[in-house]
């Protein structure tokens, strides 16, 4: 059956996605200080949550996972420029991002926004060719790639999450309200987790049916991943979570404790889980780590 411990899996995939992004710079590219912003923060640790589920919705529909790394860590691309770009002094302005100084505060704002514009497009180069798939032999259609894109260009975009944090900015300030508060969570944070998962099941050209319950799954895991998030910030340590705690009150942002409370939030995260796992009904034992990171991200302290 393979690997069945969450931890050793989710450590397993990391270290995939790693040696790709690690090799993905070498040689570095010119000008050498840009290419150590984007290294900076590429390479400053993280859970790998995008790629590791889209590895996980592929091998779900079958596929092997040394077949799609590329492809899953471009999304880590995209992830990292949105946060170099979400700590600027014009956005959320903070100083710490796991547990190191951001970006800016050690390569200066021109170079940080550089570097986040530089991995987001790289990002989109990766996706488009079939230039590093010679070593695992996997060779997606054009026809899937095209619609990849199409799928993390909204996701990631006016669509998704730049709509998403715009609305964030927008909402500091305002009294909590509902409808707003969704479409920031479901936009900022989701939409980018919800393609990850289909992104791995058109990667393994499944049947349309399945890639509409992987959508469902990441949908609902997008959210409660966000949902606990906004919980973590008010009651763990700026030790534990890498970055300043209680900065989203300090901030006066909407979140889900601001509007329902920390005890209310965990039962919504909880009913969002559960809805997760709802649409993996069908899926048989290959879905095991789809299934297993949905009940381990209830239990995440940072």
């Amino acid at each position: 059956m393979g690997i069945r411990d969450i931890k050793e899996y989710i450590n397993s995939k990391r270290e995939l996605v790693n040696a790709f992004l690690d090799s993905y710079f070498t040689p570095p590219i010119k000008p050498i200080k840009l290419n150590d912003a984007m290294v900076y923060s590429l390479m400053a640790g993280g859970k790998r949550l995008r790629p590791i589920l889209c590895i996980a919705s592929y091998e779900a529909c079958g596929g092997k996972a040394e077949e799609i790394v590329s492809y899953a860590s471009a999304l880590e691309f995209i992830h990292t420029y949105s946060l170099i770009h979400d700590d600027l002094p014009a956005m959320d302005n903070d100083d710490l991002r796991r547990g190191r100084l951001t970006n800016h505060k050690v390569y200066g704002e021109g170079m940080a926004i550089l570097a986040g514009d530089g991995l987001l497009t790289e990002a989109f180069a990766i996706l488009s060719t079939t230039d590093h798939c010679s070593e695992s032999g996997f060779m997606p259609p054009s026809s899937s790639l095209l619609r990849i894109i199409n799928s993390v260009a909204k996701a990631a975009g006016l669509h998704g999450m730049v709509a998403g944090q715009a609305q964030d900015l927008l909402s500091e300030d305002l009294a909590p309200e509902e409808q707003t508060l969704a479409f920031i969570h479901s936009h900022k944070t989701a939409a980018l987790i919800g393609v990850s998962v289909k992104m791995g099941a058109m990667l393994a050209d499944a049947p349309e049916e399945a890639i509409i319950k992987l959508t469902g799954y990441g949908a609902n895991i997008g959210l409660a991943f966000q949902v606990v998030d906004d919980v973590l910030d008010l009651t763990e340590s700026t030790e534990t979570l890498g970055k300043p705690s209680g900065s989203d009150e300090r901030k006066k942002k909407m979140t889900y404790p601001s509007l329902y409370g920390i005890q209310e939030s965990k039962k919504r995260a909880e009913s969002l889980i559960s809805s997760a796992l709802a649409c993996l009904e069908g899926f048989d034992d290959k879905a095991w780590a789809l299934r297993d990171i949905a009940a381990y991200m209830l239990n995440r302290k940072n």
